[in-house]
């Protein structure tokens, strides 16, 4: 076992004897060229790909990248090398990042290249170090409020500089290891595509076949339902629910936030659910304008539709941006739940978005004037004990895939840290 020595810092621990500790300024430098008068093209960094063309950042991550208009100004923008890295000046969270292209950065971002010789696969992975990255965290949390990371907070902290041979061989053991572990993560997470599409196709299958096999068909006539069973009816939706009307919230009901996810929940639980902040209503906001929901109620977004509607099992209230209606029949809440989630119903709902509203919103008429099955409530409720039943099983599958795919992250992060810092030696 090799000799170890204390590095004096808590986010490295004891590394191995031979290697020194630099400060970052030694080892790198800012580069401050600027400008795109040669017509460079335009790169963006990315956490998950590093940096890379604007036309492969849209294809991989399927959004649009940030484009110059006409006013912006080409000589602030920053000039990078292949084996340069970069850092961003308005936020720090997922570590530096190295460009394999040739190009132009925006203004935001701080680019520096090596001052001595490396292997830049050992610095890509130690920029990427859960320890590294909490290291340059401290600096946005207690010198910046948690904006803004500069060069020289990197410049004035030590990090290890191993012999270059070493650090090669790190750099081509982690790819080795690390491409073994994506490949798992990747077929792990097919395996969990092919579960949500199982798990929808059993929740088409159920609201609109129903659950008897031999039972006699007949023609909807609409494509999203197609055949449904012979003794069920279609109703359009303004004969099953009623918008509710009441708003205002007088008697302190609670603040409800509708989810994709979770329905229609308490603030409070959505906040611990999601991890992230629900929003607040600020003092000026008219609490006559809140719209009441009770528990068995639905709600569609006035502004956007994605998810199918929300159910409600709280009473409570929610913003004017939501429409709420209710049952006007007997109905089996469960299956209209699943109903509602189906992704035949709700692309059935964005046709309306798309062609009446310009994509932007979708009212209660819509819905209204769209033919719904309405099974026997007995069989409704028949199929939503089904369902309830299935998706259990399924989601238990899903959540021991999930903790695979977690354990296999933590396992890449662990393995990572052991080597960038010389707990651990590559084997030979």
């Amino acid at each position: 076992m090799r000799a170890m020595k204390d590095s004096g810092y808590s986010w490295l621990g004891n590394i191995p004897d031979r290697w020194v500790l630099e400060r970052g300024k030694y080892l790198f430098m800012q580069r401050s060229h600027r400008g795109n008068t040669i017509e460079l093209q335009l790169l963006s960094p990315t956490q998950k790909f590093g940096v890379i063309p604007q036309s492969m950042y849209e294809e991989l991550t399927g959004m649009s990248a940030v484009k110059l208009n006409d006013k912006a100004d080409l000589s602030l923008l920053k000039t990078i090398h292949k084996g340069d890295f970069c850092i961003s000046l308005r936020s720090f969270q997922g570590g530096f990042e190295y460009s394999e292209y040739e190009g132009v950065v925006s203004p935001a971002y701080q680019v520096f290249y090596p001052l001595v010789p490396i292997a830049d696969g050992y610095y890509k992975y130690l920029f990427k170090d859960t320890g590294f990255i909490e290291k340059m965290n401290s600096y946005t949390m207690t010198l910046r409020d948690g904006k803004n990371i500069a060069f020289s907070d990197f410049g004035d902290t030590y990090i290890p500089y191993p012999p270059v041979e070493e650090q090669q061989s790190i750099a081509a053991y982690l790819d080795r290891k690390g491409a073994e572990i994506d490949t798992l993560t990747a077929d792990i997470a097919t395996q969990i595509e092919t579960l949500e599409q199982y798990k929808r196709s059993v929740i088409t299958e159920a609201v609109t076949k129903g659950l008897n096999p031999d039972a006699e068909m007949k023609g909807s006539g609409y494509s999203w339902l197609g055949n449904i069973p012979d003794r069920w009816v279609l109703e359009r939706g303004k004969y099953l629910f009623m918008q509710r009307s009441h708003r205002g919230n007088t008697i302190e009901l609670q603040l409800l936030s509708p989810t994709q996810k979770f329905g229609v929940i308490p603030q409070s639980m959505y906040e611990e659910l999601t991890g992230m902040s629900a929003v607040k209503l600020n003092d000026k906001a008219d609490l006559s304008l809140l719209k009441t929901i009770h528990k068995g109620d639905f709600c569609i977004s006035l502004r956007s539709f994605q998810g199918g509607f929300e159910y409600s099992e709280y009473e409570g209230v929610v913003s004017p941006a939501y429409q709420v209606f209710y049952p006007l029949v007997p109905i089996a809440d469960g299956y209209y739940k699943y109903l509602f989630k189906d992704t035949g119903f709700i692309e059935k709902m964005n046709s309306y978005t798309m062609t009446l509203r310009d994509g932007k919103n979708i009212a209660f008429s819509d819905f209204g004037n769209t033919y719904i099955p309405y099974p026997p409530v007995e069989e409704q409720q028949s199929i939503a004990n089904y369902l309830d039943c299935k998706c259990t099983e399924i989601d238990s599958i899903l959540a021991d895939k999930q903790k695979q795919l977690d354990t296999l992250a933590e396992y890449k992060k662990s393995l990572i840290y052991e080597y960038v810092t010389g707990k651990k030696e590559v084997p030979v």
